[in-house]
């Protein structure tokens, strides 16, 4: 059983290695101006990105327009990538940096419908019930009341399966400032939906 999981490890570890090989290669290929390359990249990372963003802004256009944005920096920066980080790492980076300019920039709240970014493509299912959904909902909603920090080591965290020291090279702070974000941001999820549970109580 050990020797099983184990095995599960390092073949998880390969594929992993074998991935950011491959994204570096692109980001290679990218710098000398090949555009396949730069579609290729641009394909991995689209849904990866609608997921963060979608969750964080909670509005197509704006999640649109980052990710634009941030790929054109990747199209056009790409010779600066040197390695030092994953190419997960810097990508994310650039994108969460330009969610937070655009999300500082728009003058109202966003009051945007879940059903237009679907996040959880199961709830769509005709088995999945109401209660379901409405937790679903409630999920979502105590997200969002979140300071968008601790939103972003939430989702980064349980939704893309980052690292404390990945998501503090994202945020450009030190891991210890993670951590203190994600207890806070436990506490006020805790908090938020024990108000769900006494209302189905």
């Amino acid at each position: 059983m050990a020797q099983n999981r184990e095995a599960d490890v390092t073949g998880t570890e390969s594929r992993a290695s074998a991935t950011e090989l491959n994204e570096q290669h692109l980001i290679s290929r990218i710098a000398e101006g090949d555009r396949r390359a730069f579609e290729a990249l641009y394909r991995n990372y689209f849904p990866r990105l609608v997921k963060f963003l979608g969750r964080m802004t909670r509005s197509l256009a704006l999640v649109e327009e980052i990710i634009n944005d941030t790929m054109l920096t990747v199209w056009q920066k790409a010779f600066s990538f040197n390695g030092s980080c994953k190419v997960s790492t810097w990508i994310f980076a650039i994108a969460y940096r330009k969610a937070l300019k655009g999300l500082r920039q728009m003058d109202e709240p966003l009051e945007q419908d879940n059903d237009e970014i679907c996040l959880d493509e199961s709830l769509n299912e005709p088995e999945q019930g109401v209660m379901h959904k409405e937790l679903h909902a409630s999920i979502e909603q105590a997200l969002h009341a979140l300071p968008i920090e601790q939103s972003a080591v939430i989702h980064l965290t349980y939704f893309h399966g980052m690292a404390y020291g990945e998501i503090a090279e994202i945020m450009d702070c030190p891991v210890n400032t993670v951590k203190t974000r994600m207890f806070h941001a436990r506490r006020r999820l805790k908090t938020l939906l024990s108000y769900y549970v006494e209302a189905q109580g």
